[in-house]
């Protein structure tokens, strides 16, 4: 017959071998768990009593006391290299969430490393993401705060603004992440310039301002060797058609070498992609640069608080992700600008080609750059 015992706790009987020694008491399977815990970082039990950590994180206070800390505003317990403190008060430890959430309400303008949680509009896999720098109006916390409440209206965040050093007297527009339609028919884009504007901004003018557009890398395909070999292509079409698109940026071929280098034309698109992870490039300051993780981002164009060049702007980076998606390495590399131009079809793209001159010889008279 097995030995039974008495837990030390409760009283109950048990078999001798069910129960657990912890502290010089013999605790049962139930009261072991409800009155220990683990500790989380060193893996000594403790008694619960003496939990340090939170519902998620049971920590003995020698762990808690070196490594760990309690967000001042949720409770959760965090490691020390993951807390945040705001500005001008290291007595209020934050975690990510509560720091990024009181930042978003209290800074207009947030600092150039600012990256929140990207929030995500419309239909995938292809997302855009835009960067639109501003510039000659100041770097006013109440101007920021007027562009931001008609881009987010409705309580949505869209857009946040961050501070840019290339830029002397403004900042920085980024949107979240969103499907070409929702730039053209959701995100408040009227409204975002025409505050820009009334507020003195100006982001062609300056000549200091570009837009950026970030497309998401799993819009090539959900392989990386088919992902690679689309991009591959989006590099081979700027390279070949460069002259084409160097008018289309309305930027000089200086800004371009300084802030969008080229990489080279190549015999083959795979050829150029081959060039770029050898290291034969400028960095983040290329004409599609590929350092990001999750997209790749089209630094060509020069910055416009014109509705028609921003949409149209967008419009040419989606055709070329068309033509990189549908069509095969042949097939762009025998692919003309005219034929190109006569496969695009959206009315303000179109417009905006032929003010460029770049529209099947059809030039047209357009409105002045902002």
């Amino acid at each position: 017959m097995s030995e039974q015992q008495f837990c030390d706790l409760c009283g109950c009987i048990c078999e001798a071998s069910d129960l657990t020694e912890f502290s010089g008491q013999h605790l049962c399977p139930s009261c072991l768990e409800r009155e220990t815990r683990i500790c989380d970082h060193c893996f000594e039990r403790i008694w619960a009593e003496n939990d340090y950590g939170d519902s998620s994180r049971p920590l003995c206070q020698d762990c808690y006391d070196r490594y760990y800390a309690t967000c001042s505003c949720c409770g959760r317990v965090v490691p020390f290299d993951e807390i945040y403190y705001p500005e001008d008060d290291d007595d209020r430890p934050l975690c990510y969430e509560c720091y990024t959430g009181e930042e978003r309400k209290a800074k207009p303008i947030h600092d150039y490393y600012y990256k929140p949680e990207p929030i995500f509009y419309g239909s995938g896999p292809r997302f855009l993401g835009v960067e639109l720098e501003i510039d000659e109006g100041g770097e006013l916390s109440s101007s920021a705060q007027e562009i931001l409440d008609v881009g987010n209206r409705n309580g949505e965040e869209r857009i946040y603004i961050k501070h840019d050093g290339s830029i002397s007297d403004g900042f920085e527009i980024v949107t979240h992440p969103a499907s070409l339609d929702y730039h053209m028919n959701q995100l408040p884009w009227p409204a975002i310039l025409n505050t820009a504007i009334r507020l003195d901004y100006r982001s062609h003018q300056p000549g200091t301002c570009g837009l950026h557009c970030h497309v998401s890398r799993e819009a090539f395909g959900s392989a990386p060797s088919v992902q690679e070999a689309c991009i591959a292509r989006v590099l081979y079409f700027v390279e070949k058609h460069w002259e084409e698109l160097l008018k289309f940026s309305r930027r000089t071929p200086r800004q371009l070498e300084r802030w969008a280098a080229r990489y080279g034309l190549k015999d083959r698109p795979m050829d150029i992609l081959d060039h770029v992870k050898k290291g034969y490039h400028g960095g983040r300051y290329s004409c599609v640069n590929l350092e990001n993780r999750s997209t790749i981002e089209f630094r060509l164009f020069r910055g416009t608080l014109k509705l028609n060049t921003l949409l149209a702007t967008l419009q040419m980076v989606n055709r070329i992700c068309d033509v990189a998606l549908f069509m095969s390495d042949e097939e762009v590399k025998d692919m003309s600008w005219t034929t190109f131009v006569t496969g695009c079809t959206q009315p303000e793209l179109v417009q905006y080609l032929k003010e460029r001159r770049l529209y099947v010889n059809e030039p047209v008279s357009g409105e002045e750059e902002v």
